[in-house]
Order: C-alpha cells, then sequence, then structure tokens
C-alpha cells in the first residue's frame, strides 16, 4: 500500500531541494568568479568556469552515486541533455521574432556539441567492453576542450560564453559601475547648471537657502529646477569591496548546499520510484532532468525575446558539453557498471543524438519561431513514449 504522507514528504522534499540546488549553484559560480578575478586568473578561464557550467548536476550524480544510484545518475545525464535542446533551446527559438541567424562562435560550440554526443552515445552502446576505461576518456576530452577553447578564445577566434547565471555576488562591481555613472550625471548636470546660471546672469548656489521676501520668517522656499537636479545626482556613497575570506566563506557555503540539495533530490526521486514501481533511468530522465534544467528553459526564454541568439546557443551547447564529458566520466569512473550496461536502452541513444544533430542543423541553416515548436512537440512525444513503453 502506498504510504502518501511519505509521498508528500519527499515530493515536499524535490520542491524544496531545487531551491536550495539553485542557491548552492549561485554562490558557488558567482563568488568562484570573483575568487578568480581577486587572484588574478584569466576572465576567459573565468568564463569558461561559469558558463554552461551544470555544477548542479554533478552534484545530484555524486549524490546518486553514493547512495549506489548508477541508472538514475544515467538517466539524468541523458534526459538534461535531451531537454536542454528540445525543452530549452526550443523556447528561445519559439519566443525569438523572425527568422534567427546564428555567428560564427555559435555554430563552432554547436559543431563540439555534436561531436561529444557522438563521442559519448558509442561509447555507451560499447559501454560493456571498455569499462570504466570510458570514464577516462570522458574526463580527457573534457580537460582537452577546456584547454582548446580557452586557447582559440584567446587567439580570438571564438567568442567565450555568455555567462548564464545570476550575477549576486557581483554587487561591487554593480556598485562601482552605478557610482561611476552617478559622478558621470552629476558632472553633465553641473555644467548644465552652470551655462544656465552663467546665461540668465543667477549665481549657481545650490546648498545656499533661497530667500523670497513673501515668504514667512518660518518657511522655506521649494527647491529650484537646478535644485533638484543638484540633489538627485549627488553621488551615492561607494560600498566598499568585500573581503576575499568573504568570498571564500561564500564558495564554502555553495559547495555545502550543492551537496546537501544533491542528496536531497537524488534521495526524493528514488523514494518516489520505488514507491510507484518506476524506473530510476525512467525518472532521471523525465522529472528529475525538467526540473534541473529549469534555469536553462528560463535563460532561453528571455534570450531568445530579447534577441540574444549566442546566449540562447551557448546556454544550451555549454551544458550539453559539460554533461556529456565531466558529468558522465565521474559516472562512469565511480558507477555500478553492472548496473550502467543494464540501464542503457538505445531508444534513448537514438533521441540524444537525434536532438543533437537537429541542433546542429538548426543552428547551421538559421532558425524559426515554428522550428522551436516543432522541438517541443517532439520533447512531450518523447516524455510520454518514455513513460509509456519504459516505466
Amino acid at each position: 500500500m502506498i504510504g502518501y504522507d511519505n509521498v508528500f514528504f519527499n515530493a515536499s522534499a524535490f520542491v524544496g531541494g531545487l531551491f536550495l540546488l539553485e542557491f548552492g549553484a549561485d554562490r558557488f559560480v558567482d563568488h568562484t568568479a570573483v575568487i578568480a578575478r581577486r587572484l588574478g586568473v584569466s576572465p576567459t578561464l573565468i568564463a569558461l568556469l561559469t558558463a554552461g557550467a551544470e555544477w548542479e548536476e554533478l552534484a545530484v550524480i555524486v549524490a546518486a552515486l553514493s547512495q549506489g544510484r548508477s541508472p538514475l545518475a544515467l538517466g539524468n545525464i541523458l534526459g538534461s541533455s535531451i531537454s536542454n535542446i528540445l525543452g530549452a533551446f526550443s523556447l528561445g527559438l519559439i519566443f525569438a521574432s523572425g527568422e534567427i541567424k546564428f555567428d560564427r562562435s555559435s555554430k563552432i560550440y554547436t559543431a563540439l556539441t555534436l561531436l561529444f554526443t557522438v563521442i559519448f552515445v558509442l561509447i555507451l552502446a560499447f559501454f560493456k567492453s571498455i569499462g570504466r576505461a570510458a570514464g577516462g576518456i570522458l574526463v580527457a576530452l573534457f580537460v582537452a576542450y577546456f584547454a582548446s577553447v580557452a586557447y582559440y578564445i584567446y587567439k580570438g577566434v571564438m567568442a567565450a560564453p555568455e555567462d548564464d547565471d545570476d550575477d549576486d555576488s557581483d554587487d561591487d562591481d554593480d556598485d562601482d559601475d552605478s557610482d561611476t555613472a552617478s559622478v558621470s550625471e552629476y558632472s553633465e548636470s553641473t555644467l548644465k547648471d552652470e551655462e544656465s546660471a552663467t546665461q540668465k546672469k543667477i549665481p549657481l548656489t545650490p546648498l545656499t537657502p533661497f530667500h523670497d521676501d513673501n515668504l514667512a520668517p518660518h518657511e522655506s522656499a521649494p527647491f529650484t529646477e537646478s535644485e533638484e537636479q543638484f540633489t538627485k545626482s549627488v553621488p551615492k556613497t561607494r560600498k566598499p569591496p568585500r573581503s576575499l575570506t568573504y568570498h571564500i566563506f561564500q564558495l564554502i557555503a555553495g559547495f555545502l548546499a550543492l551537496s546537501l540539495s544533491g542528496y536531497i533530490l537524488s534521495h526524493s526521486v528514488s523514494f518516489l520510484a520505488d514507491t510507484f514501481e518506476l524506473s530510476g533511468t525512467v525518472l532521471g530522465m523525465t522529472v528529475l532532468s525538467i526540473a534541473t534544467t529549469l534555469p536553462e528553459k528560463f535563460i532561453a526564454i528571455c534570450s531568445g525575446a530579447r534577441g540574444q541568439n549566442g546566449i540562447v546557443v551557448a546556454n544550451t551547447a555549454g551544458s550539453n558539453i559539460f554533461l556529456l564529458t565531466l558529468c558522465a566520466g565521474v559516472l562512469f569512473l565511480a558507477g555500478d557498471v553492472e548496473a550502467l550496461v543494464a540501464s542503457v536502452k538505445m531508444f534513448d541513444l537514438l533521441v540524444t543524438a537525434a536532438s543533437a544533430s537537429l541542433f546542429a542543423v538548426i543552428v547551421f541553416v538559421g532558425a524559426k519561431p515554428w522550428m522551436g515548436i516543432a522541438l517541443l512537440v517532439l520533447y512531450f512525444a518523447f516524455i510520454g513514449a518514455e513513460f509509456a513503453f519504459y516505466r
């Protein structure tokens, strides 16, 4: 008999774990970037570490491995890579206006995504004969990708990926920018006031009280236009930058939040799978992958609506490369080989390869909103097939 109290508790824990996951990912990525800048690390390497890096997915996979749930981790990798294309990239196309053309950097990242997807599918198809060496191959591919992209960006061949995370920790930089803007506005308005005062032969003394013989002694005159401009344009007090210790503490907090959220998510999904007698791989490919890729979907919608096509592609390509190389490499190195071999389904591999191929064709040929609708329909069909035939 199903204990609905436990089901409700684990479903609530799953939702709470998602919020904790996003909190931890934001803290980890943002403060990693700040610390790297403080230590003089190349901005290119910072962009590669923070843009499209699925650290939250890696946390979920490590947590699933710690609980002996290798099929759940594999399902999450496959499901997230499919969801990033059919479920997130499609939304970016739908919300874009008119035909979309992608630049050279977008096409290079897309070609890399297709290449790594084909390698991953081939390795998984022959995983039984390759064994744990597959994990080493994928991790080596990630290192090679990281080094080569960093080199080509440095040479100016490619553009650095756009950062797809919230810059919560960059408040200091934002404050600096706003302070500079305020000073600039202040200087501009002051010059205008001086010119106006010179033309009207009126002394410019915005801080000097204005006296009017028609006012009573206890009354004061309202601000003149120049006085109001002056008070509004006075630059705000600049906040002192946070110490390096503060950012290190936030980085550790983010890492702990990632670890805890990964444990909560994998444990709650495993319980639900056992309760409803569902395959861990299927639940990882559907419910868990949809939930963990919600940020990518939101970013795709915003970027598509604003015409930022490069972000839409970098968001999808960077995430999938990270998933299919580093995350998959960790899984193959530390996971249960027999359980992984038993959980591999040819249908999932074909959908993974087909979605990456469609992604490449659309980016190279050019996209239209109806293509996004077609991809989304295919995604719903895939989810339905998973529950109908492979549960």
